[in-house]
């Protein structure tokens, strides 16, 4: 029974018989309000396109101005409409729904030829102690597209390798490995000692909700040193918030890289797209001091700190959509086998969002994310040997796991983690290792039917 066809003050009826069969069973609680009172019923193609349930009223503006911005083609200068110029020199998408597309996850190509439309390539070489930089002639990220008099990075070609295995049930599956290939390169050779990772474009909805979240919580559930001896060992990331000029925990990006929205806003405006703002106020162009190239400005800078205030908001506002099919025995069955193989070790399943300094809808809301925030070593299968501040080449954030199951509706695909090599929730389970190599083994040692419930959880979320 889908609980989509009540309205949502009926949810708290209905979720009360799940929260006793829970508890009762010793699981964990869950709710299908995963954002709390932000959550919003929805489960069709704009799913992660709606404002906060909560939001007030006087505040739905600010939203749908940011929305505009988020989904504003920029154009390179100068302009007639000078607030929406300054694109490039180089750049990946002229806008960010050009690889958020319907605030959703992006996609490795589908064919080898094909660009990476809501992909990129980050890039770094080391210095003479062995620190991870920029490339010299490539920078930080790889771009295939350029303004007018300006040559575009080169082209990034994917192909696979597959490998085979089986269930111990004697059920097969295959996994694919990418193999990355730059060619068409207008800068020079990247050199031997090039490190890159490939990295799809995250969603956007609910990423308010994780900022809200108060860092000693964060900070609670890591254990570095593994102190318990369970074999998980998560840690967060500390990265510099160049506003306030402290080091900070991480909570955004494949790597925890950024600290807050804001600044995650403004590094993928500059980026991604090539825009300046007063918080990354240089062009992210490697070779700006070429006499031959001059580039055109859209202003100092490109990017208002209204304009950046404004898409930060509509970001931290954009509400998670409620779990679906949350009473189907199936689906609480799979529940039950997500903490018991141990995937609740690393995707905590519950935070309870402190107080969020501009946004009060975003406070005190128990919401279900499915993610520590912390960094875990992912195994060798899964290394892009590329570190990001304190992450090494073997960690990645635990990503959020609400919305996860209408990826498909919203987005028309099932492609998953950090490079989209999975095609599926399954496989993306199959590439788990290191600190989730015993609950990949558990997941493989499930019945088919197990397997399949485990997944009907998954896809409810």
């Amino acid at each position: 029974m889908s609980y989509t066809k009540y309205p949502i003050l009926q949810i708290f009826f209905h979720f009360s018989l799940v929260a006793l069969f829970c508890l009762a069973v010793d699981s964990y609680p869950t709710s299908p309000l995963l954002g709390g009172k932000t959550t919003v019923v929805s489960n069709g193609s704009r799913a992660f396109s709606q404002p906060a349930q909560n939001l007030p009223v006087h505040q739905l503006r600010q939203f749908t101005f940011g929305n505009r911005l988020f989904n504003t083609q920029w154009i390179n200068a100068p302009a007639s409409v000078d607030s929406f110029d300054g694109l490039g020199p180089l750049f990946n998408r002229s806008s960010c729904s050009g690889c958020h597309l319907k605030d959703g996850r992006g996609q490795p190509p589908t064919k080898t030829s094909d660009r990476l439309k809501s992909m990129l390539v980050r890039l770094s070489t080391k210095d003479s102690d062995g620190e991870p930089v920029p490339h010299p002639f490539y920078g930080e990220q790889f771009n295939e597209q350029a303004i007018i008099g300006f040559q575009p990075e080169g082209q990034v070609a994917i192909n696979y390798t597959q490998t085979t295995g089986n269930f111990p049930d004697g059920e097969s599956f295959t996994l694919r490995q990418p193999n990355y290939q730059f060619e068409e390169l207008a800068y020079g050779d990247l050199g031997d000692d090039v490190m890159f990772s490939g990295r799809v474009a995250q969603a956007v909805y609910g990423l308010g909700l994780l900022e809200a979240i108060p860092e000693s919580l964060i900070l609670d559930w890591a254990d570095a040193d593994d102190r318990d001896k369970d074999g998980i060992s998560g840690r967060a990331n500390w990265v510099p918030d160049l506003r306030s000029g402290q080091i900070t925990v991480g909570r955004f990006g494949w790597k925890a890289g950024q600290p807050n929205l804001l600044q995650q806003a403004a590094s993928a405006f500059l980026n991604d797209i090539g825009i300046t703002s007063s918080t990354l106020p240089v062009e992210n162009w490697i070779s700006q001091n070429d006499s031959h190239k001059q580039v055109i400005s859209g202003g100092k800078p490109e990017l208002s700190d209204s304009f950046l205030q404004k898409i930060t908001f509509y970001l931290q506002t954009l509400a998670v959509p409620a779990q679906r099919n949350w009473d189907d025995p199936k689906v609480i069955s799979g529940q039950l086998l997500f903490e018991k193989i141990g995937c609740v070790n690393c995707h905590r399943p519950n935070f309870k969002t402190g107080n969020h300094p501009t946004v009060e809808a975003l406070s005190q809301q128990e919401i279900y994310p499915f993610t520590d925030l912390l960094l875990h070593d992912m195994g060798e299968g899964l290394a892009d040997n590329r570190p990001e501040f304190l992450a090494n080449g073997r960690e990645w954030r635990t990503p959020p796991l609400w919305g996860i199951g209408l990826v498909r509706v919203v987005n028309g695909h099932t492609f998953f983690l950090h490079d989209g090599r999975a095609r599926n929730l399954q496989e993306a389970i199959l590439w788990h290792g290191g600190e989730a190599e015993r609950s990949r083994r558990n997941f493989m040692s499930l019945s088919k039917s197990d397997r399949d419930s485990l997944l009907s959880f998954l896809n409810s979320l």
